[in-house]
């Protein structure tokens, strides 16, 4: 038997043939690899199943499960019973996840000591995407807070599916949380509710680690008539009633049950589809690396790489915390040179133009990240409590960098390298202070 991994992904498969090579690639690109991945094939009449096979000859971390078809909630289950991670991942065949998905909610668990971490996602929509989430807030939060959020949207996607969420495996293990196979509509969001009776603390992480692809169909399109299907939806508000009256006090459930019965009355949002607002083409919600400058020798391709990796990490940080990359790169330098003498010396550093620095650092006050203190002599800038979150990601900044960088070498090789750069470093310096 291998070591324990620190998360078990797991992907339900049905005749998901057409996607599931884009989804697995991508959980097999990961940054974080202590994972292992079940893939659950539900009776495939495709070639899923053998693509699962093969995926699990290929990797001893996957595990394939072949089933008779017996629907997404049992598949799920049997894929729980088997499962040894700490962390517990969902991911849908048919969509796929970032490299950085799992490292980043991991990071988020366990920096937070949290029983919860809830993410945003991009929606696709054809060749286009949309960042999605709902809650803006910085901190952890009580199962009260979380509770109440979850109220203003009862039936977003955001709050009742699986995978944008990473759980605690001992939770649902020592509540006997699993999906109700005897239901198919908002069998997540039952799940959901269930584990948040259990946990005290949640995490909202702001980065889309997500690429949720809608072409499920209606619960008629699969064969459910009216009566069934309006049957079931009475018997999950049901559960949905009763779970706030657990959260909340008499008095207090009294104030929002107007609120709880909005919930008969909702559609998710996402569930139907819909227009993207504030879209973006699939692909441009990245940016790009030059192909060429990949594999190629030479300094300006080898400070080029540098700043691709630097600039990979600093636009997680931007999404996490709604700024933009070129605000996080300012913010970045800032965080290592709060004093400087004057705009031009900024601008060097940032290698922007004094326009475009002066511009940014308005938009970042304004944004009451920063304030400026500024004399004849010096401006010196002073980070706001609010930017307290930025300034945690960025101390990973480092590590992450050098985590890449490093990622094969020995104690040894990583003595010596440090020691020649230290070396190079005095070089260069002496030769600058001379020019």
């Amino acid at each position: 038997m291998s070591s324990k991994p620190l998360v078990t992904i797991i992907v339900p498969v049905y005749n998901a043939e057409k996607y599931l090579k884009r989804c697995v690639d991508s959980i097999l690109n990961q940054e974080f690899q202590n994972y292992e991945l079940i893939l659950a094939d539900d009776g495939s009449t495709d070639l899923s199943g053998s693509l699962c096979d093969r995926y699990a000859a290929l990797d001893s971390r996957i595990k394939t499960i072949h089933k008779p078809n017996t629907g997404v909630s049992d598949t799920r289950n049997k894929a729980l019973d088997l499962a040894r991670g700490t962390y517990i991942q969902f991911v849908d065949s048919d969509d796929w996840i970032t490299p950085e998905s799992t490292h980043l909610m991991i990071r988020s668990m366990e920096m937070y000591d949290c029983d919860m971490i809830i993410s945003d996602f991009y929606r696709v929509s054809g060749e286009h995407l949309a960042h999605k989430g709902d809650i803006n807030e910085t901190r952890i939060l009580s199962r009260e807070e979380f509770s109440s959020y979850m109220i203003e949207n009862p039936a977003d996607f955001y709050y009742g599916v699986l995978w944008n969420k990473l759980y605690k495996r001992d939770i649902i293990e020592k509540n006997h949380i699993r999906m109700d196979t005897k239901i198919s509509w908002c069998e997540d969001f039952l799940f959901n509710l269930e584990y948040i009776r259990h946990a005290h603390s949640f995490y909202a992480l702001q980065a889309p680690v997500y690429y949720y692809v809608k072409r499920k169909g209606s619960l008629v399109s699969q064969g459910m008539n009216i009566s069934s299907t309006l049957q079931m939806k009475i018997s999950v508000f049901e559960y949905y009633n009763e779970f706030y009256k657990d959260i909340y006090d008499q008095e207090d459930y009294k104030n929002i049950r107007p609120q709880i019965y909005r919930f008969l009355l909702s559609v998710a949002r996402d569930g139907i589809i819909l227009p993207l607002t504030g879209r973006k083409r699939l692909g441009k919600e990245r940016s790009k690396m030059n192909a060429q400058a990949l594999f190629d020798e030479g300094l300006p391709m080898e400070n080029y790489r540098f700043r691709k990796l630097l600039e990979y990490q600093l636009d997680i940080i931007a999404k996490k915390n709604n700024i933009t990359l070129e605000e996080s790169w300012i913010l970045y330098h800032l965080y290592f040179v709060r004093q400087y003498k004057n705009l031009k010396e900024l601008s060097d550093f940032v290698q922007m133009t004094p326009q475009k620095t002066s511009y940014l650092l308005q938009k970042l006050a304004k944004k009451k990240i920063i304030s400026t203190i500024s004399d004849r002599e010096k401006t010196e800038i002073t980070f706001s409590p609010d930017a307290e979150h930025i300034l945690k990601d960025f101390e990973l900044v480092e590590h992450d960098f050098d985590a890449v960088r490093f990622s094969s070498f020995s104690r040894e090789k990583l003595e010596n390298y440090r020691a020649m750069t230290l070396q190079i470093q005095e070089n260069v310096t002496g030769f600058l202070t001379r020019i």
